[in-house]
């Protein structure tokens, strides 16, 4: 009986410690769990981070690329200027070479008359004076001609001087927008592996559907926060008398997608507009800029206050050209399109908000 006990006892004894030991495995497997998804957070966050750096590199030489090819416009517009003047003056030249030519022949012509014999003699003194004036007016024109000559030369060799450091700058400015554009291709491809990097570390629906809330929380922060930082302006009168009748803010083609899934349960809350890399993205109506930075999901963003609690935003920027705080006229240009926060395709993401409530864009926009 006694050894039957101890048998039962030890058969109990070690199934708890069985069950103990699977319950260790689970907590240790569970434990690596926690830790990958805690390493994999990090390293998309560490994506996100580099993915914003190298956008905002890219918008920065963007804006100096755009400044460069301005000035190389200005330039060459100079040079053609000069070139212009300088052909006026070879010809001015040419016809004051005419002018002394005529000089030199009536002086030539009138030879016979010899000013000293014709003094000492003075043979018929109404005709000395009337060849002594007529001297005199001959002097006169030939020192305004030779002085206007001199004046010609003198600016023809001015106009080839800044022609010549004109196109010494402009050699430089070609030369400076060359090494841009390598740093742009450059930046492009750092940020082409960052994408690539970011797909394979974001595979299953789960994590794209967390990924696109958290991102469109992050838009509704950015935008309550805009929303309290908004001044009573009464220049702003609001959206609502253009209703229909707003310009749109770039060109290409429009996907209305305003309300369609997007992913799980999130839907969308605004358009994209398909265009051409650094085309205009232009403010859809006057206001004043209350948010102009990178945010995860949206890339370079901009939300413009029109007053009356509506606001227009503009997402996947390439590159913002004004700051918080800036006042801008409808039709102004902002940014230029790209496909920063991780697109593939440059596309304008575009929003219209009254008291942060997204509205159709569509029923906003003109009909063009």
């Amino acid at each position: 009986m006694r050894f039957l006990i101890g048998v039962l006892c030890w058969l109990v004894h070690v199934s708890v410690m069985a069950q103990a030991q699977d319950l260790q495995s689970v907590q240790s497997q569970l434990k690596e769990t926690k830790a990958q998804l805690l390493a994999k957070e990090q390293r998309r966050s560490q994506i996100f981070s580099e993915l914003k750096a190298q956008e905002e590199a890219i918008a920065v030489s963007v804006k100096a690329l755009n400044t460069t090819q301005i000035q190389l416009a200005q330039n060459t517009s100079e040079i053609d200027d000069l070139n212009r003047q300088k052909v006026i003056m070879a010809n001015n030249i040419t016809k004051q070479q005419d002018i002394m030519g005529k000089h030199i022949k009536a002086s030539y012509i009138a030879g016979n008359y010899d000013y000293a014999k014709m003094l000492f003699n003075q043979e018929d003194a109404a005709k000395f004076e009337r060849v002594l004036t007529y001297y005199q007016l001959l002097y006169k024109q030939r020192k305004q001609t030779i002085d206007q000559f001199r004046t010609y030369i003198s600016e023809l060799n001015q106009i080839e001087q800044d022609l010549f450091a004109k196109e010494i700058q402009l050699s430089e400015l070609l030369n400076q927008q060359q090494q841009q554009q390598l740093t742009l291709n450059t930046q492009r491809s750092q940020r082409e592996l960052s994408i690539k990097q970011l797909e394979q570390d974001i595979q299953s629906d789960t994590a794209k559907i967390k990924q696109l809330e958290e991102d469109e929380l992050r838009i509704a922060k950015a935008i309550d926060k805009a929303q309290e930082e908004i001044e009573a302006q009464q220049s702003l009168v609001g959206l609502l008398p253009y209703k229909g009748a707003l310009m749109h803010p770039a060109k290409g083609r429009m996907r209305r997608l305003f309300g369609r899934v997007r992913q799980g349960q999130v839907k969308w809350k605004g358009i994209l507009i398909q265009g051409e890399v650094g085309s205009e993205i232009r403010a859809v109506h006057a206001g004043k800029v209350l948010f102009s930075e990178w945010l995860r999901g949206f890339g370079l963003v901009m939300i413009i206050d029109h007053g009356q609690g509506y606001m227009s935003v503009y997402g996947y920027n390439q590159a913002l050209l004004k700051q918080p705080g800036d006042r801008v006229k409808q039709g102004e240009t902002v940014a230029l399109m790209g496909q920063s926060g991780g697109q593939s395709r440059p596309y304008l993401y575009f929003e219209i908000r009254r008291k942060g409530i997204p509205v159709n864009p569509t029923a906003w926009l003109s009909k063009r």
